[in-house]
């Protein structure tokens, strides 16, 4: 099996939604979520977390803002990228709103 992380990317109005939502909204997103992990069963790794704005540190230490929609992560396994992205299409984010997307990348072993 390989792994494979998930970066999750919304535009900034979904990721204010979710600060307004009533607990009603935010337990059916949860359960959506938790759903999806379920059904993955052990090709999830680590289920990740959300991700506050983030800092770009340049090789001189300067410092500027990442501004871009990476909302979140999570580390799955699969048998090849065509499985990954097929085990991501039912994904709960995608469904979130308009412009959800979620991008992935094979993790190289270096070992």
């Amino acid at each position: 099996m390989t792994k494979f992380l998930v970066i999750y990317h919304a535009p900034a109005e979904m990721m204010a939604k979710m600060g307004t939502a009533t607990q009603e909204e935010k337990e059916a997103g949860m359960k959506a979520w938790m759903d999806w992990k379920a059904n993955m069963g052990d090709a999830v790794l680590d289920f990740g977390a959300p991700l506050m704005p983030g800092t770009m540190v340049d090789a001189d230490g300067s410092t500027a803002s990442a501004n871009n929609d990476n909302t979140g992560y999570s580390l799955i396994q699969a048998e090849n990228m065509e499985a990954a992205q097929e085990a991501l299409k039912s994904h709960p984010h995608l469904q979130w709103g308009p412009g959800c997307r979620v991008s992935v990348y094979e993790c190289i072993n270096m070992g």
